[in-house]
């Protein structure tokens, strides 16, 4: 008799440099496969429990702050646990909510402030993570869907977001940048109804203009990252016109950050359209806090 591979758990690693650290790495384990349960991603931090989406009320339990990643911390002193960057991750495990996964992301650091943990940036995509799922764990699923029936609008500092009601989740993303005369700007419209929807997402690399990496290095900041960590874009008038992937990269992958921001915390989609200019983690975490009660439902 044939043996259901599904049923075996299996694990797999992941390693290279990360935002902060030259050196990053996550163990992920693919449980059984079960359609009748809940999906669940069980987030650990140097073999520590820290948050599962089975239990998405505990998830306002996290502190949440922003340095150019989502950042998310539990418990106070030598023993708290930080987990920062694991958007560019969690968005994969849309593809498989009939699987359970453990994913346990090594300290980088650990002392009076507890354990720090980044997950790899790898390329800067989602790709890597999604490919090796893809070869190992099968063909992607019916993507989960849970009815969002928000209407909303505010203005951020340099730009808005607007929710409406949708059949699945949409997302129009606009990114514009004015600095000293040079204009830099990048949109893309995303609908989301079903896993092969999600590629062109996965693919598209993280981003920093020129100027704003070398204020971030001078500050002390991306001490991990080097050019095989997403995109380098230069926006001065004699710059080289950058090599995209995918069409609207930038764009793109501001989306695949807004798609890690919702589902860290629920591996679901919510059924909206979304209007975002100018967004980032901290617009992202509003929208969560608007959508995130009728997950709960």
């Amino acid at each position: 008799m044939k043996k259901d591979s599904r049923k075996s758990p299996r694990e797999w690693e992941f390693s290279s440099a990360s935002l902060s650290y030259g050196k990053a790495n996550v163990k992920i384990e693919v449980q059984e496969y079960n359609p009748q349960l809940e999906p669940r991603v069980e987030w650990r931090v140097g073999g520590r429990a820290f948050y599962s989406t089975d239990c998405a009320k505990c998830f306002t339990d996290l502190k949440f702050s922003v340095a150019r990643t989502a950042i998310y911390e539990s418990g106070e002193g030598a023993h708290a646990l930080t987990l920062a960057s694991p958007e560019h991750l969690a968005p994969v495990f849309l593809m498989w909510p009939s699987r359970r996964f453990v994913v346990d992301v090594a300290c980088n650091e650990e002392g009076d402030k507890g354990c720090v943990a980044e997950v790899p940036l790898m390329d800067g995509s989602a790709l890597p993570f999604f490919s090796e799922f893809r070869r190992n764990v099968g063909v992607p699923e019916e993507l989960a869907f849970y009815d969002v029936p928000v209407h909303a609008a505010w203005d951020l500092p340099y730009g808005s977001v607007k929710i409406t009601p949708s059949e699945a989740f949409e997302v129009e993303y606009i990114l514009e940048r004015n600095e000293n005369g040079r204009v830099f700007k990048s949109a893309a419209n995303v609908s989301i109804y079903s896993a092969e929807d999600l590629y062109n997402v996965f693919a598209a690399r993280t981003f920093i203009l020129k100027n704003e990496f070398d204020e971030a290095r001078k500050a002390g900041l991306l001490g991990g990252v080097d050019e095989s960590c997403g995109l380098l874009l230069d926006n001065s008038p004699d710059a080289v016109a950058p090599v995209f992937r995918v069409a609207d990269e930038p764009a793109r992958h501001k989306i695949l950050d807004l798609l890690g921001d919702l589902c860290f915390a629920k591996p679901a989609l919510p059924k909206v359209r979304l209007e975002i200019i100018n967004g980032g983690h901290l617009s992202h975490r509003t929208i969560l806090e608007k959508v995130l009660p009728y997950a709960l439902q």
